[in-house]
């Protein structure tokens, strides 16, 4: 370690005390002492930020793992062990779709109450989207826990509910994606940038399949996302604006909690998000669990086919090794 200016200066006045202190002792015993004494801490060292991540920096695509031509990006992280167990351009950029409401639901749980009451922005009506993107039925006024609205965003994938989120957690949705971006930063997720809470494309709202396991590691150590994610259907109860209530019913959107694709038989689904825009392709992020509880993350980004992404997330679930 090198000091310069001030704080050599203030080691050097230390040592020279500890000499005059010291009697009769050589002066280089005495400052040998001291830098033994002082610079052997973990406050001059400091613990690693990526000690207990998964971290990869080439591909690795095992013998008879997922055949890279059919994928953007995919990636299986082995959360507990902290090894990555198949990686392809998991680094390179790209566009994440409603994968992006991972970090929607995160910087919720971390800035809200998810009892709390919340009324729907104008902003946030279901009518403001086009037929073809998704939304939860909300409409301006109405009234729904945050929960609820949790629900919403990550079983139905409601952009609506992500527009709810923002304006109630932030005030607005430009600053809830400076939110989103601050919390990026702060996990490492480098290679990311958000301008809006739901994914609807744009050309300047990115990541990487490496950046979504990050985003979602962190999430999965909050119980009350890991319960969400877990949940194939949900009702909530909704008080309109005119006090008439009705009820929503929303589920997953992910194909092997809808009985659509073969589930994988080395790990249980327990949970995740689905992305699709005509830009991001197909895109899925995954929290599975072995029969012996280990946890693991998998992401397929850019399959060109709903067919494709299941049947690459399916032998990339498969690929975990027995007995771990």
């Amino acid at each position: 370690m090198k000091c310069t200016g001030k704080i050599y200066r203030v080691l050097i006045a230390a040592a020279v005390c500890v000499v005059l202190a010291s009697g009769c002792k050589g002066p280089e015993k005495v400052v040998s002492a001291y830098e033994e004494e002082n610079y052997n801490k973990d406050i001059y060292r400091g613990p690693l930020f990526a000690e207990n991540l998964c971290t990869a920096t080439t591909d690795i695509i095992p013998e008879g793992g997922v055949d890279p031509s059919t994928v953007g990006s995919a990636g299986l992280f082995d959360v507990n062990r902290q090894t990555v167990d198949y990686a392809c351009r998991i680094h390179e950029r790209a566009y994440p779709a409603s994968t992006t409401k991972i970090m929607t639901a995160l910087v919720a749980i971390k800035n809200g109450d998810l009892s709390a009451t919340v009324t729907v922005s104008p902003y946030a009506d279901a009518s403001n989207f086009a037929s073809d993107e998704k939304t939860c039925g909300i409409k301006g006024g109405d009234q729904l826990t945050l929960s609820d609205l949790m629900h919403g965003l990550m079983l139905e994938s409601g952009n609506d509910a992500a527009v709810a989120i923002a304006v109630h957690i932030a005030g607005s949705t430009e600053a809830f994606s400076q939110m989103m971006n601050e919390e990026a930063q702060r996990l490492m997720a480098t290679n990311t940038h958000f301008v809006n809470s739901n994914g609807l494309h744009d050309e300047n709202h990115y990541t990487t399949a490496y950046d979504l396991y990050l985003i979602f590691n962190e999430c999965i150590k909050h119980q009350e996302f890991v319960d969400i994610i877990n949940t194939k259907e949900y009702t909530a109860t909704i008080t309109a604006n005119s006090g008439a209530v009705r009820q929503e019913n929303w589920a997953q959107t992910n194909f092997y909690a809808a009985g659509k694709a073969e589930a994988p038989t080395a790990a249980t689904v327990i949970g995740g998000k689905t992305g699709t825009t005509d830009q991001a392709g197909n895109c899925l992020i995954l929290l599975n669990k072995t029969p012996d509880e280990s946890p693991y993350i998998s992401i397929v980004m850019g399959a060109a086919t709903k067919e494709l992404l299941y049947q690459d997330m399916t032998a990339l679930i498969n690929g975990i090794p027995a007995n771990e």
